[in-house]
């Protein structure tokens, strides 16, 4: 059986590493890939967002089953491209994933349908949000609409804070087309948890849950990221899962297929759990990066069957069996991210800390540079550590940093800490 998986982060060299220890996986591609995951896959040099020359080389090769990593092409409609082949794929339509490409959108949908959302309203203007501030007050969340790498939400507590953001949104156009529209939304307290699930549309197989830390600096301080470290499971309350399955997943599908949005693939709801319930805070049309990395290894069964009843919508009976451990990611990032991350730099250690137990490594912003392995991107690595509780799953995977070492490296001390 003959696999792809497009792109070439970490979370892709998840997918590849756990699809690679697949039963019936005889060959496995990535596109683009990176050097890590060239250990258990083919690369070929074709980008994730080349969503016609991906469709004609799967059609090629006779792939039976492509996995989308970013959300990127699946915005641009490679789902689309691949159904008008015959080819299956994990991943939703391009209208299914506008759910993820513009959080205007996404704000408009969840109101029309019942989700559970923040106050806010859609502005494009400097005077709109300074009137959507003084009706909603601080702490304040603005969002660019489109996507913006993980970067494009600031939540700001302070008024200085609130100046640099008006300024920055409205005034400098940090964020370019992807900020013409901006959600300005109250900002809401309690614990925040990711929580995805595998569809076919309709049946739903709920993955484990994870925690994501987007803030640079510990204590959640610093600009947002695309992701500086996650743990699994998250610290949810008892019953919690149900009631976000039936107040937040459910009602989204139900409106997905009303609107005649077609949707197989991995739905992810950023949530804040808060004293009246959970509500949404956006959503993803794909595996989270960084939660893949401490979710998938954790999975106890073969991840092949399970995203093939997804792509061919045979979920419904479908069960998921997990581990019973923790697992703790730590991200390991250049030096200048998430601004303009410096490259080049020599890369040491990721062996020793493999030869750990309970360590794992997922490579993301890395290149082969005169037969060296070099930083060539934001984020770095992940390196995973797998414990039989919290504690020791934050404890190794610590220690496995302790193995890793290049200029300028940057990674938070705080991941997993003081999670009850």
């Amino acid at each position: 059986m003959r696999v792809l998986v497009v792109g070439n982060g970490a979370r892709e060299h998840t997918l590849a590493w756990k699809l690679s220890r697949a039963s019936g996986v005889d060959e496995l591609y990535a596109a683009p890939g990176n050097p890590g995951m060239a250990g258990v896959a083919e690369c070929v040099g074709i980008g994730a967002d080349a969503t016609v020359e991906l469709a004609e080389f799967a059609s090629s090769l006779k792939v039976d089953l492509t996995v989308v990593g970013p959300e990127l092409p699946l915005v641009l409609g490679i789902a689309d491209e691949f159904a008008r082949r015959g080819l299956l794929l994990v991943g939703p339509s391009r209208a299914g994933a506008e759910l993820e490409g513009s959080k205007a959108f996404t704000k408009e949908f969840c109101a029309r349908h019942g989700v559970p959302m923040a106050r806010g309203d859609i502005v494009h203007d400097r005077r709109e949000a300074e009137a959507a501030v003084s009706r909603l007050g601080l702490p304040i969340v603005f969002k660019a609409d489109g996507l913006a790498a993980g970067k494009g939400v600031t939540v700001c507590r302070t008024h200085s804070e609130l100046d640099e953001a008006l300024v920055r949104y409205f005034e400098e156009h940090a964020f370019g087309t992807a900020g013409e529209r901006v959600v300005v939304e109250e900002g809401l307290e309690g614990e925040e948890a990711s929580f995805m699930v595998l569809t076919d549309g309709s049946a739903v197989v709920p993955l484990a849950t994870a925690r994501d830390y987007k803030r640079l600096l510990d204590d959640d301080r610093g600009p947002n990221t695309g992701g500086m470290g996650a743990i699994s499971p998250a610290p949810l309350p008892p019953g919690m899962a149900g009631v976000i399955l039936k107040e937040i997943i459910q009602p989204t599908l139900v409106g997905l297929a009303r609107e005649g949005r077609a949707y197989r693939g991995v739905l992810y709801a950023g949530l804040m759990i808060t004293a009246s319930g959970p509500k949404l805070l956006e959503y993803n049309c794909r595996f989270g990066d960084p939660e893949t990395q401490a979710v998938l290894p954790r999975l106890e069964d073969d991840l092949l069957p399970l995203l093939f009843a997804v792509a061919r919508g045979e979920l419904a009976g479908v069960r998921a069996t997990w581990k019973h451990e923790a697992a703790a990611c730590v991200v390991i990032a250049a030096s200048g991210y998430p601004g303009t991350p410096r490259s080049g730099d020599a890369i040491d250690g990721i062996a020793d800390a493999l030869a750990l137990p309970g360590v794992l490594v997922f490579q993301a912003g890395t290149a082969i540079h005169e037969g060296c392995l070099v930083t060539s991107g934001g984020r770095i690595l992940s390196v995973v550590g797998l414990g039989g509780n919290l504690d020791d799953a934050v404890a190794t995977a610590y220690v496995g940093v302790g193995k890793v070492s290049f200029a300028g490296m940057h990674f938070r001390r705080d991941i997993g800490k003081g999670v009850a």
